[in-house]
């Protein structure tokens, strides 16, 4: 797709599929793209009238065409008038956090999270002042730790708009730091960073070992702490245990709040499998939620993932979800499995053996047919399985996100029009794939 103009039409032809031509052409026919951008899509329309109407009647089907497009879950944002005339004057795309997918009210809260989500709540509340600064939040990957800076940045941005909110990634941190030494820029980044009201660094465990990261972050750090900002880490492990750290930093870290967030139980799997499935638009049928919680226990990420693959084979197979189809289709992948959702690396060798290639073919720049297909699917699978961005996906095959897109777009429509062929490839990969995880458990 080249535009959002692109990405609005075909969006119109898949409500087709379930809306009238009237109603089409009665709440739709002045609405205009306006941005595609971070999993959300913002739509105007001049009325009022039509504005609320559209969110109170039409917000689902539209967040499930624009998800079925990209096989993803996506935001769908209405704006009138006034709404684009204030997006349009704000410059800084972070204040637009609260359409984030990444909020409190959608965060599932039981005994293994209750804490660390009592105390982000705090902070998003604006209680860093009560001892909630700084805040570590660790526990092992899939978990819910983003989730809960992006609800803090979400909270702090509407409660206290004036307010400067950094949210960063350690691995973004770092690499700006490098680039800001290399080019004599270094008084903008500390201008950045040292300059927030709000400073959320999420896997800050990736500093360990980097000696001139630890410096700055250290200096960053004693900036903000002194002048009474608030700071937020996440870490996959807590500060005891982050490698190559230095002993004023793990003692700055250790003296923070800690929260950690352990594994899900039986009832908090349960609500999280509804809570997924009721944000694709789809009941999950009690029998299938507990199988899918019974049989599927380490992390958050891989019980969102199992419910997504579970919505696509309904949409692109026209399955009814029931315990013996989720079994037929994916008992291998979930049957007792402790482990992660499969690597890049798992998805990318046994498609390219599938197709009789190597894995350095799918990220070469060959664009024969059979390659430039392992390719695509290769994509998809990584987008349905793994949780990656598109940003992320392109990268590992060295195109950018709108190649992964329109690789989405092909493999669906390819499953769709020749649903042998083409669903029989997707299911003897997809065994392949879930076999190599059994054989390694």
């Amino acid at each position: 797709m080249n535009s959002t103009d692109d990405v609005w039409n075909k969006v119109l032809s898949i409500l087709s599929n379930d809306l009238t031509e009237a109603a089409i052409n009665t709440w739709f026919f002045d609405c205009s793209p306006v941005k595609l951008a971070n999993n959300r899509f913002i739509l105007h329309t001049p009325s009022t009238f039509r504005k609320s109407i559209i969110e109170e009647q039409y917000l689902g089907i539209l967040k499930r065409a624009i998800g079925e497009l990209f096989s993803g879950d996506f935001e769908v944002i209405i704006l009138d008038d006034d709404g684009l005339k204030a997006m349009n004057e704000d410059v800084d795309d972070s204040d637009y956090s609260h359409i984030e997918e990444f909020t409190f009210e959608n965060f599932v809260v039981g005994n293994s999270n209750k804490f660390a989500h009592a105390a982000a709540l705090a902070v998003g509340e604006g209680r860093q002042k009560q001892g909630y600064n700084p805040l570590f939040i660790y526990g092992e990957s899939g978990l819910g730790k983003t989730h809960l800076l992006h609800a803090i940045r979400h909270s702090i941005a509407i409660k206290f708009p004036h307010y400067k909110i950094v949210y960063v990634k350690g691995e973004e941190f770092l690499n700006e730091l490098i680039v800001a030494i290399q080019k004599s820029r270094m008084v903008e980044f500390r201008e950045k960073y040292r300059g927030a009201d709000f400073f959320l660094i999420d896997d800050i465990q990736i500093i360990g070992g980097k000696i001139e990261t630890q410096q700055e972050f250290f200096n960053t750090f004693n900036a903000l702490y002194e002048s009474g900002k608030q700071i937020v880490f996440t870490s996959d492990r807590p500060p005891s245990e982050i490698r190559l750290l230095e002993d004023r930093l793990k003692t700055r870290f250790e003296s923070s709040l800690s929260a950690d967030i352990q594994p899900p139980d039986d009832a908090l799997r349960v609500a999280i499998i509804k809570n997924k499935a009721e944000q694709l638009g789809f009941i999950m049928p009690d029998d299938v939620t507990n199988y899918i919680a019974e049989n599927l226990n380490s992390n958050v990420r891989q019980l969102e993932g199992a419910v997504k693959m579970i919505v696509a084979y309904r949409d692109i197979m026209d399955e009814n979800i029931t315990v013996a189809s989720v079994t037929q289709r994916l008992k291998d992948m979930f049957k007792g499995s402790k482990d992660t959702l499969p690597t890049t690396d798992t998805i990318i060798e046994e498609t390219a053996r599938y197709y009789s290639l190597t894995p350095d073919d799918l990220k070469s720049q060959s664009r024969t047919r059979d390659t430039a297909l392992a390719r695509q699917i290769a994509m998809y699978l990584i987008r349905k399985l793994t949780n990656l961005s598109l940003k992320e996906t392109g990268v590992i095959f060295g195109r950018d996100h709108t190649t992964v897109i329109n690789s989405e777009r092909k493999i669906i429509s390819l499953l769709r029009e020749t649903p042998t062929s083409g669903a029989t490839d997707y299911s003897s990969i997809m065994k392949d794939i879930t076999s190599n995880i059994n054989s390694k458990s």
